[in-house]
């Protein structure tokens, strides 16, 4: 279920929202970190991305290969086969 905040900001000419300091706080949201945006209804979602698994999803125990997450699980699966 959403929670308002109470926090009202204008989108500017180009299309951008700041996100108030508080907020990014909580969240530890840095100046470009990437934010994933979802759509649910009539509500816009934005979710700090998190590297996960390509073929599974897990955000564990990740290994990178040729620019793609793998997590630890997948790879014995891979390799068992």
């Amino acid at each position: 279920m959403l929670k308002s905040t109470g926090i009202i900001r204008k989108v500017d000419e180009l299309g951008r929202v700041v996100l108030p300091i508080e907020l990014r706080n909580k969240f530890e949201i840095k100046e470009k970190d990437p934010l994933e945006i979802y759509v649910e209804g009539s509500s816009i979602i934005l979710k700090k991305s998190e590297p996960n698994c390509i073929f599974c999803g897990s955000t564990k125990n990740l290994t990178n290969y040729s620019n793609k997450n793998i997590c630890s699980n997948c790879i014995s699966n891979i390799i068992s086969k």
